[in-house]
């Protein structure tokens, strides 16, 4: 059985905290896992600046209920579900993707939690587990699934790593030039054609 595990943000869907931080003119904001490989520093960082400007979590909301997913995002969806089992694997929030998910069709969702207060200001958030897109991949390959993933940013390399095979889909310079080893994908024809030749790869290599 086939596994396709996918990341959520720059693949699927536009990058949550690059768009608020847009509609906010708060261009601190934009600062990503693509810009900050250590995600706890990330977040403590986004955390601090929300705060100064008191801006909470309904406030995020409303910028996610206006984005979509990307263009043909839906339908590569549908078609990798047509032949392959399907799992997100994010570093984003349940009270940030709901709405995401409808759109998309409500694929599978693996991700972490957010905490608020009573006015809305969020003070923590809540990982899943430490590294949770590779322990996945890894617990995957434990029930002997056949594990292909993409991402985009530093935090995939782990799971791409982890994975029979894995495949950069939008990447920016640096990641393409800190992990060669991945194939760098531009569109869906391209990821969903690189999908399948891994899993056609990996099925002679075992024959």
């Amino acid at each position: 059985m086939h596994i396709v595990c996918l990341d959520l943000e720059g693949v699927l869907v536009p990058e949550i905290w690059i768009e608020f931080a847009t509609r906010t003119g708060i261009p601190e904001l934009r600062r990503t896992t693509r810009d900050e490989p250590d995600y706890d520093r990330l977040m403590k960082y986004r955390l601090a600046i929300l705060a100064e400007h008191k801006l909470g979590l309904p406030d995020i909301q409303r910028v996610i209920a206006a984005m979509g997913p990307l263009d043909g995002a839906r339908a590569f969806v549908d078609g990798l579900r047509e032949d392959y089992q399907l799992i997100i694997l994010s570093d984003t929030f349940y009270e940030f993707a709901h709405p995401l998910m409808r759109q998309l069709g409500w694929p599978t969702l693996f991700c972490h939690s957010l905490e608020a207060d009573t006015n809305g200001m969020l003070v923590n958030y809540h990982l899943r587990m430490p590294d949770q897109k590779r322990e996945a991949v890894r617990r995957f390959k434990e029930l002997r699934f056949t594990v292909v993933a993409a991402g985009d940013s530093y935090n995939d390399t782990a799971m791409l790593g982890e994975a029979h095979a894995g495949i950069l889909f939008h990447p920016p310079e640096k990641v393409i030039e800190e992990f060669p080893q991945f194939p760098v994908t531009l569109s869906y024809a391209e990821l969903r054609a690189e999908i399948d030749r891994a899993f056609g790869a990996h099925a002679r290599a075992k024959g």
